[in-house]
């Protein structure tokens, strides 16, 4: 068993949980949980799990000692042992100091694991630039999957006990099932302390239509991640690993196809992941939502990796866009620009943060930094070109909301979304960079009608396949759109046709999934993080 797509974790292991789940007292679904998270790890990744505990006990420990702080602050102003401002003062820095510690040592892992060698590759660069000639080899600690997702909520849980917004869990068993839950722990949604913990605790009962809509759920996802990602992933391979042996037409192709590839593999494993936690009783954040109905790119990524995107904005954007220096720097500014631009300039130092963090977040590489100072950049632009383009369609009577203008604005943002992970997926900065310049320079229709594109690993029954589930993709997220849940609409229908569909949705799986004799193994592709 190495991820959710295997036999033994879905026929063997998550049927035995559930079941364990249900026969159990409720007042002990949550330690079956706990129980069955750590299994889950142990099985997979022994290096997690130790990691998992450190972190555990650090985000435990850390959020008890700032709820002691914040009672005896309260207590001393209440009892009046000194002057208010000075109480608060000097409990801020002792409750600032240890939040900074618990942030260290958490962050501090995950830099360990992921980030070291990056940052050893740039300092022998730096030290080469003044002569001295020496690679930097740090040390090897091992690999944690899902670290990322995990620190990220261990660090929200702490930023809102220190801001008071919850306080901390005195159940260390709580804390412990919150970050180790096995549907979200290889690759998210990034939940918040108040939207799982308590769920994941009670014990919940599950309805005969839960188990319908998880399963249904969990099928769909399966049926996106091994009919179409894992299919994808030998023509996408192929061209990317040797992009100068092919003209732009097929790396546009490519980036296409790697678009739908990975949004097939991402939100397939985050239907997944609800699907499971429907299942057994616990409503887990939404990561996707309709994204490519996007009408800009900020749209875009309000829609995409839902809860990496709010995580960012809550923990670093406000905060910093928030401060008084910066208040004061956008009063100055609104002076010399104007009300209207004034506010994007000091906005786009704390738009900077977000998206550097959020290239780096990705992954150790110059690709990631590169796509993230590519959002960055339309992004930022699209905040001072907005207002014009709005003054414009008044001026020249263009109604924005007509289907034709919001089609355009679609297509713009889509030709955006496939050059962005053009990027994301190349080798290097440079690499993606001279595949756009193929793209731009040597476009030809040539490769599209002398069989090219079927010397690449798939042939027209699996471009038909693909086509046939991606319209199916594509019909299912118009009707969410619309607001439309198909999941809803079957529960209510009669139980012999829900349950007739649920199998037929369930053969087409099994008949057309990527996998067996040709097909190489793909793991979900985010659970690197």
């Amino acid at each position: 068993m190495t991820s959710y797509f295997t036999t033994s974790f879905i026929a063997v292991f998550l049927p035995a949980t559930f079941l364990v789940y249900l026969l159990a007292p409720r007042r002990a679904r949550g330690l079956v949980l706990l129980l069955a998270s750590y299994a889950f790890l142990l099985i997979i990744s022994r290096d997690t799990l130790f990691y998992l505990f450190v972190a555990t006990a650090v985000t435990y420990g850390v959020g008890l000692g700032l709820t002691a702080l914040i009672h005896a602050r309260n207590t001393s102003i209440k009892e009046k042992r000194g002057k208010r401002s000075v109480i608060k003062r000097k409990y801020t820095r002792y409750m600032l100091a240890l939040l900074t510690l618990g942030l260290l040592v958490l962050f501090g892992m995950l830099i360990a694991l992921r980030y070291l060698g990056f940052f050893g590759r740039i300092a022998s660069f730096v030290m080469g630039l003044f002569g001295v000639q020496k690679e930097l080899q740090p040390p090897f600690f091992g690999s944690a999957m899902g670290i990322s997702f995990y620190t990220l909520m261990a660090a929200s849980y702490l930023f809102d006990v220190y801001h008071e917004r919850i306080a901390a869990d005195r159940n260390p068993l709580r804390v412990a099932l919150y970050l180790s839950f096995f549907p979200q722990i290889m690759e998210g949604p990034i939940a918040r302390y108040e939207q799982t913990a308590s769920a994941l605790w009670a014990g919940n009962d599950v309805s005969w239509d839960d188990v319908y809509a998880g399963v249904t759920r969990i099928t769909w996802g399966f049926a996106k991640k091994l009919i179409v990602a894992d299919r994808l992933n030998m023509l996408v391979g192929t061209v990317f690993d040797d992009f100068q042996s092919y003209n732009g037409v097929l790396i546009a192709i490519a980036a296409v196809l790697y678009t739908t590839q990975l949004y097939c593999d991402f939100s397939g494993c985050m239907d997944v992941a609800l699907g499971m936690g429907q299942l057994l009783g616990v409503q887990l954040p939404e990561n996707f939502r309709q994204p490519f109905f996007s009408q800009t790119a900020s749209e875009f990524w309000q829609r995409w990796h839902i809860t990496l995107g709010a995580w960012l904005k809550d923990y670093v954007y406000y905060p910093i866009a928030l401060s008084k220096p910066f208040k004061r720097l956008t009063m100055r500014a609104r002076k010399t620009l104007g009300r209207r631009f004034g506010p994007l300039v000091t906005s786009g130092i704390a738009l900077f943060s977000v998206w550097f963090l959020n290239g780096l977040w990705h992954g150790a590489g110059s690709q990631y930094l590169f796509f993230g100072m590519y959002y960055f950049v339309i992004i930022l632009l699209g905040g001072f070109v907005e207002p014009l383009a709005q003054e414009l369609a008044v001026r020249f009577g263009i109604n924005r909301e007509a289907p034709a203008y919001r089609a355009f604005r679609t297509a713009r943002t889509l030709v955006i979304v496939f050059f962005g992970e053009l990027i994301f997926r190349a080798d290097s900065m440079a690499a993606g960079l001279r595949m756009i310049e193929k793209i731009v320079l040597g476009f030809t229709l040539a490769p599209l009608h002398d069989g090219s594109l079927l010397r690449l690993g798939l042939d027209e029954k699996d471009f038909g396949i693909i086509a046939i589930v991606c319209v199916a993709v594509l019909g299912y997220d118009l009707l969410k759109e619309r607001g439309i849940d198909p999941l809803v609409w079957l529960t209510k229908r009669p139980e012999l046709l829900r349950w007739a569909l649920w199998l037929l949705l369930f053969l087409c799986v099994v008949v057309f999934g990527a996998y067996g004799i040709g097909y190489v193994p793909v793991d979900p592709m985010y659970a690197q993080y």
